[in-house]
């Protein structure tokens, strides 16, 4: 077994505490590969913003879980090589068992994600305290989930939304004695969150989708107050890379995310991490297709991934001081 804490990387507790007290959201990025790694660590460290590295069940099986280990004690290293040694927080997003969130703890990750919320509410709860009573021997910290976040994503799908019930949220949080709980007020997974018949438009003719239901998350923080509150889901699928994608061969349509104003007002509650993985994904996607299609003898992954990387680096940038607040909080 191999302590987090030996790879230089922290649990998500202090950074939530403080991140609620400052009134700012730890960014949730999702990571695959070295690029995105690269671009994730030197996004935090030049914007000094702390940083959860994500990653899935299916990113676990793609990149291999020992290489992943490394790669999280390598981004510690990489960003005190930068010049600021940034809290870093490797964290398993959407385990689906306690035995992946078990195999998770002991190679070094030091934040679990439960999700039980596709289970009747009891088997839920009970899923969730068994992995909270497992990660807390090792101080790990760990986010559970009420509600259902439709889209898909990686391993996780769901056709149909159920936001979060207010009413279930003291007995889930005393029950399971989770650090951390994901709630459902209207994100949704992939770059695909909304129907354009779901949405009005603006004064420039762009797709508004609904607002999201901030009414359920400030009940929920009345019932609990003081509880690090969790978004999933929060890409905003800026329109500028579905563009480029699609003049560059690419098929996306009715590609709809979260306006990032919303995700402000959110930052500055109770919610203390928003995640972002599709935004990523098309910054990245934008850059390949740009390069193969304007320089089609090109056949160097560095020379297409390289610029996906710079790109990548660009929009967490942004994330960090225009989206979350979490900017200059590291």
């Amino acid at each position: 077994m191999v302590s987090y804490k030996e790879l230089g990387l922290v649990n998500s507790r202090e950074l939530f505490k403080k991140a609620m007290e400052g009134g700012y959201a730890i960014p949730g990025f999702n990571f695959n590969n070295m690029e995105q790694l690269q671009a994730i660590v030197s996004a935090c460290v030049e914007t000094k913003s702390p940083v959860i590295l994500q990653v899935s069940s299916g990113a676990r099986k793609y990149a291999n879980q020992t290489l992943l280990r490394y790669m999280a004690q390598g981004a510690v290293e990489y960003a005190k090589e930068l010049g600021y040694p940034i809290p870093i927080v490797l964290h398993l997003d959407h385990g689906n068992s306690f035995e992946l969130c078990k195999s998770c703890i002991e190679y070094g990750f030091s934040s679990v994600m439960i999700d039980g919320s596709h289970l009747p509410y009891d088997e839920n709860v009970e899923l969730t305290k068994k992995v909270v009573d497992y990660a807390h021997q090792f101080d790990v910290t760990v986010e559970g989930e009420l509600g259902v976040l439709a889209g898909i994503e990686d391993d996780v799908k769901a056709e149909h939304h159920t936001y979060t019930d207010p009413d279930e949220v003291v007995d889930f949080v005393s029950r399971t004695g989770v650090d951390s709980l994901a709630i459902s007020i209207g994100t949704s997974h992939g770059a695909y969150k909304f129907k354009p018949e779901q949405c009005t438009r603006d004064e420039h003719g762009r797709l508004v989708p609904p607002p999201l239901r901030f009414d359920i998350l400030k009940e929920v923080e009345r019932r609990i107050p003081g509880f690090p509150i969790v978004l999933h889901g929060s890409s905003s699928v800026p329109q500028e890379y579905v563009d480029e994608i699609n003049k560059y061969g690419g098929k996306l349509k009715d590609s709809i995310g979260i306006p990032e104003e919303q995700l402000r007002e959110a930052a500055k509650s109770a919610v203390c991490k928003i995640n972002i993985d599709s935004d990523g994904r098309l910054a990245m996607t934008a850059a390949v297709r740009r390069v193969l299609w304007t320089q089609p003898e090109e056949f160097d992954p560095r020379k297409y991934l390289g610029p996906a990387r710079d790109e990548l680096k660009k929009l967490y940038m942004h994330k960090t001081q225009n989206v979350l607040g979490s900017a200059g909080k590291a």
